[in-house]
This record gives C-alpha cells, structure tokens and sequence, in this order.
C-alpha cells in the first residue's frame, strides 16, 4: 500500500513561488546548454554529461537537481541523470518540442519587464516602451535580433504543432476555400489543404512575415499551386473572398484592434460565411497556470491580454458573427466556430 505524499505547509509552497524565478532560469540554462540533446536514451554520469556540453561536473549537478523537483529530469541512486517525458519536450528535435518556448518566455527582456508588472498593474499599460523607448515588436527587430530569431522559431515550433490539432478538429469538407488571417508562416493553411487535396488556400499576413511562408506553400512547394499568398495587415483590411476563414490566436490586441479585425472579415467574407476563431483562454482550467502567466506577460509587451470564454464570446458577437460552437481544439486552445449571418 502506497500513502499519497503530503502537500506542503502553505509557507513551503509561498517560498518556492517566490523562487519561481529560479525554475525559470534553469529551464533556459538547461536549454541554452543543450543539455537535453545531449543526454541520450540511456542515464548517463554527470561527469559524462558535463563533458558533452562543455561544463564543469559540480554545478551542472546542482542544476539538474533543481529541475529533477519539477520533474525536468530524473536523478538515479548510482549518480546517474535520465529523461523524462518532461525533458525529453527540451530535445530540439522531438517532434513536440518546446525548447524555443522555454527560450522565448525567459529571454532578457523579460527579466526587465518581469520586475514592473505591478506598475503595468497600475496603469494598464504595457512597460516596454518605457524600458527601451519602443514599441515591442519595434524593439525586437530592430535592436535584439537575438531575441526576434527565438521569437520567430518559438512561434514557428508551436504553429507547427498546434496546426496539426486544428487540422484534426475541424470538418471543412463542405467549403471549396480557406483562408488563414494573421496566420504567420501558413502551418494551419498548409495542413488544411493537405487534408483536403481539393480546396483552394489563401495566407494573409504582414509582409516580413508571409516572406518566410511554410515551404509547402512558396513557388515549387507541394502546395503552391493551390495557394495565394496575400501580404498585409488584418486591422486595416482583408481583401480575401473564402468559405472559410480562420482567425488563430491575434486577437489579444486591444479591443479596438480586435474589432476592426473581425469587422473586415466580416465584410470580406459575406453572410453565410464560416469565420472559426482559435484563442488560449484564461478560464480553461487544464490550462490556467500556462495561459494566464502569458497573459500577464501579454500586457507586460504589447498591453494586449488573454480572453476569457464570456469575453470571447461578448466580442464575436459584438462584431456581429453567431457563435455556433465553442470546442477544445487541444489542452491548450479553444475553438469558437462562428457563421456571418444572412
């Protein structure tokens, strides 16, 4: 007979939220190190370890043990270090991994924004144009491209994954077009026409971003022929007729922002046509830690903020759209599949 470990005493718990930081830190030193790359299917000695990645023995011990707490790792009695399913999602090649995410959530803008999250609190503005005189996204290109690169692969690691759900989920044998708004370097475009080898695709997206459009879809791809690539900004206008559109995780902006975003597809659409939006939620209680840690984080950097399902929901139908049905598209992501009425 096993006896379910105790909780910790309140006091206990409170002092490794406070530590929080340190977590954070060692999933990025850990994934910076390579370490989980390194470490094979097979435990290995730290020594062994430490050698591959280019560490001293002693401190890369020290931060194995932290993540093994959170089960970032496993340490053997013998000394050794193994994988865990946790660890393993660290490795840059498995096919769901999150290293860039974890790259992303702790590059070094974040730990001087982290610190002022009462002051945006306050204000509700975000902080970053105080901190570096800029816009976000203005900041990130323009003077970390370091960190714009770790954007980049960490959105185009979790579009890729996500795409795959999406594409599963939804049933768009009745349509003969989709297009994909705001939708980055097309992954969910590209897994919809390869689900359906006779429907026509259009990805739409701000200029520098549809240049580094999925493969699949640039001239000579496989998809290519069944796609039309349309350069710009959903906020101003989408000049794009389809079936069906799919709005995935953009409208996180400001409300007017939002608004304007579904009024043009709205118009661009018509009545009867199928508008599926795809949004984390910050009331999708599998998911809660995750999704609002990123919606504070959303208004530390743009003052944009996660939706609850009733904010969602208050929004779309504001626009104008009938909601027809709300469904969990992975832990993560809820669908909201809408129609533009006659």
């Amino acid at each position: 007979m096993t006896t379910a470990t105790p909780a910790p005493p309140p006091s206990m718990r409170l002092r490794e939220l406070a530590f929080g930081a340190a977590c954070a830190a060692a999933l990025r030193a850990a994934a910076r190190l390579g370490v989980a790359d390194a470490l094979g299917d097979r435990p290995m000695s730290v020594e062994d370890l430490a050698a591959a990645v280019k560490t001293e023995p002693k401190p890369l011990r020290r931060l194995l043990r932290a993540l093994s707490c959170y089960g970032v790792f496993t340490e053997h009695e013998d000394g050794t270090v193994a994988h865990t399913e946790m660890s393993r999602l660290l490795r840059e090649n498995d096919p769901n991994s999150l290293r860039y995410i974890s790259l992303w959530c702790t590059e070094p803008w974040t730990w001087n924004a982290w610190p002022k999250l009462d002051e945006a609190v306050r204000t509700g503005r975000n902080v970053v144009q105080d901190l570096y005189g800029k816009e976000f996204f203005d900041y990130l290109n323009e003077d970390a491209p370091e960190s714009a690169d770790v954007f980049n692969r960490a959105m185009t690691t979790s579009s890729e994954q996500s795409a795959r759900d999406v594409a599963e989920l939804l049933d768009l044998s009745g349509s003969s077009s989709v297009a994909d708004i705001g939708g980055g370097q097309g992954h969910v475009v590209a897994s919809l026409l390869e689900k359906y080898p006779s429907m026509r695709g259009t990805l739409l997206d701000l200029p520098r971003v549809v240049e580094r459009a999925d493969p699949r879809l640039r001239p000579g791809g496989a998809l290519a022929d069944r796609v039309t690539i349309v350069p710009g900004d959903c906020r101003v206008a989408i000049p794009v007729r389809a079936d069906a559109y799919i709005i995935k995780n953009i409208l996180e902006w400001d409300d007017d922002s939002t608004a304007r975003t579904l009024r043009n597809v709205i118009e661009a659409g018509g009545p009867k046509a199928r508008v599926v939006v795809i949004e984390n939620l910050v009331d999708d209680t599998p998911s809660m830690r995750f999704s609002t840690a990123m919606d504070l984080l959303l208004l530390l950097n743009v003052g944009g903020a996660k939706h609850t399902t009733e904010s969602m929901v208050s929004r779309l139908t504001g626009a104008g759209l009938i909601v027809d049905e709300i469904r969990p598209v992975n832990p993560y992501l809820h669908a909201f599949d809408c129609t533009v009425p006659a």
